[in-house]
């Protein structure tokens, strides 16, 4: 149990800005066998992220309230995720060779794609956001940042480092991960659904939806990174996140105004 907390705190420091206790210490295998607590951070982030949005909601209106939340998620994790997404499309999206794609990726200026595909993310998480009642925000906010991180880990198990694992740099993150650490990051994703589930049972539809929607956008990921690529980058795991954590708020909108 305490190896596991180590392992969570090692995730939450890799993930994010938040600090964590002295005696977790650090092993670089641990940071690959902390992929298995992902979830749990992005649960995390989500709860932070909910609790703003409840609050702004509260004092100063949704629309507010919503880039409030947004801008909390976005400061906890350093703008990690945004990142890895304004450079997969920057690499992306043109039609340039594999190898002209993971150099590009290695460039830490932003470009037309990336700045373009970063304005449209953003917009379309706030506008999704600003559309939902509070009562369906926050759940769909709580799966979105939790299943996102897991999408990325599925990644991690199905597909190769796609750069140079040796000049990585976070070299564990460039080594597949076991089915182990893949099926705890499933179970958190579970764990949380069935929490949302029990908490709001009228809200089931619009959660099925979102995970459906989830699992899809991994799979598409999966294939237009393994055509792309070869594989998977850091970059493209925070381009994962991004997509699928739009996914699910997108497919719980399409199901709240169905209803």
């Amino acid at each position: 149990m305490i190896h596991e907390l180590r392992l969570f705190f090692i995730a939450l420091q890799f993930l994010t800005r938040v600090p964590v206790p002295n005696w977790v210490g650090f092993e670089p295998a641990w940071l690959n066998r902390s992929a298995r607590h992902f979830p749990a951070v992005g649960l995390c982030v989500g709860v932070a992220s909910t609790v703003v949005l409840t609050l702004g909601r509260a004092l100063l209106g949704p629309a507010v309230a919503v880039g409030l939340a947004m801008a909390a998620s976005v400061l906890i994790t350093g703008a990690f995720h945004e990142d890895g997404f304004a450079d997969t499309c920057d690499a992306l999206g043109g039609a340039v060779s594999r190898q002209r794609s993971l150099e590009i990726m290695k460039d830490s200026r932003i470009g037309a794609y990336g700045a373009i595909g970063l304005a449209l993310m953003l917009g379309l998480k706030a506008a999704t956001l600003v559309s939902l009642p509070l009562a369906a925000a926050v759940p769909a906010l709580l799966l979105a940042h939790t299943a996102s991180r897991a999408a990325a880990v599925v990644l991690m198990r199905v597909l190769p480092y796609a750069g140079d694992a040796a000049h990585a740099k976070a070299k564990p993150m460039a080594q597949r991960v076991e089915n182990s650490e893949a099926l705890v990051a499933a179970g958190w994703v579970a764990l949380v659904s069935a929490a949302l589930a029990w908490y709001a049972p009228q809200q089931v539809p619009a959660l099925l939806a979102g995970l459906v929607l989830a699992l899809a956008g991994t799979a598409w990921c999966a294939l237009w990174l393994r055509r792309r690529l070869g594989g998977y980058t850091g970059d493209a795991l925070g381009a994962t996140q991004q997509i699928t954590e739009l996914l699910v708020l997108l497919g719980w909108l399409g199901m709240t105004r169905a209803a």
